[in-house]
């Protein structure tokens, strides 16, 4: 599977709303809506898996959902560990994008994400539908890849040791103006903040940049876009979003740190600084 990210450069991460309806009736691939559950059962791509479970998180977790609750649920979706994924949302790729890096956390790595997602997809006039499928079940087998991810343990021990972090936050999160209800405000010591958005082109469609302009726009923020980084935010959904504008460029050794700000932010030994 492939499709263009811009006339100029395209990245296999990403696909094409022309493509999808192009392959929409192929039953090589599980489609998934990453949108709010009550959105998707109003209106969605035909033949579009929901999620009712928000982000993967585990049940009372900060974390991602551990692995036999994910694989009961992707074997629901009709999946197999070979069989490709992609996966679109109403919200700027951002919780496609989290959909992405869990099912790379769990070892499936043929996942691509529809550019301009659902949006786009309605401003063309393409097909919707309150239809719900009902997949036969597949049979998916997890193998963690802790590579993916970063926990609050290690992130600690790397702390102004000269690695790459990245904070996606807004700026009033960034400045510590906005708490999110966490106990202290503030930020993770020698972290680059750059706010997610700005890698997407305006509304209405919120597609990505093209890469040579996501490259200039990481590295005038400070971000070596070739080296290793640790990106986060407040529950590891907009962390996650930018490990996977880092593998548009190609940098696989980058990571999301899952727990966040969430809960950096809510334990009592963590460093901040404001």
């Amino acid at each position: 599977m492939s499709g263009n990210l811009n006339s100029d450069e395209h990245s296999p991460l990403l696909v094409s709303t022309e493509w999808l309806a192009d392959n929409l009736e192929s039953s090589k691939f599980v489609l998934i809506d990453a949108g709010e559950f009550v959105a998707y059962r109003r209106a969605h791509v035909p033949g579009a898996i929901g999620l009712s479970h928000p982000y993967l998180k585990g049940r009372g977790s900060k974390l991602v959902m551990d692995s036999d609750q994910f694989d009961n649920l992707a074997s629901s979706w009709g999946l197999s560990n070979e069989q490709p994924v992609v996966v679109y949302d109403d919200n700027a790729s951002l919780h496609a994008a989290r959909i992405w890096w869990v099912l790379r956390y769990f070892g499936h790595k043929n996942v691509r994400v529809v550019d301009g997602g659902l949006n786009a997809w309605i401003a063309e006039n393409r097909p919707l539908t309150s239809k719900i499928p009902r997949p036969e079940p597949g049979e998916f087998r997890s193998v963690i890849d802790n590579t993916q991810v970063c926990d609050i343990t290690e992130l600690k021990s790397l702390v102004g040791t000269g690695t790459q972090i990245w904070d996606t936050r807004s700026n009033e999160e960034w400045d510590g103006t906005e708490s999110r209800g966490n106990a202290r405000v503030g930020r993770i010591p020698g972290a680059i903040h750059f706010e997610w958005r700005h890698l997407l082109e305006g509304p209405p469609f919120r597609r990505f940049r093209s890469l040579s302009e996501i490259r200039r726009i990481l590295n005038e923020a400070g971000i070596d876009v070739n080296a290793p980084v640790i990106s986060y935010c407040q529950a590891g959904i907009r962390g996650a979003f930018g490990q996977f504008a880092l593998a548009l460029l190609g940098n696989t050794e980058s990571r999301n740190y899952d727990g966040s700000m969430d809960e950096w932010a809510n334990e009592e030994d963590t460093p901040l600084e404001v």
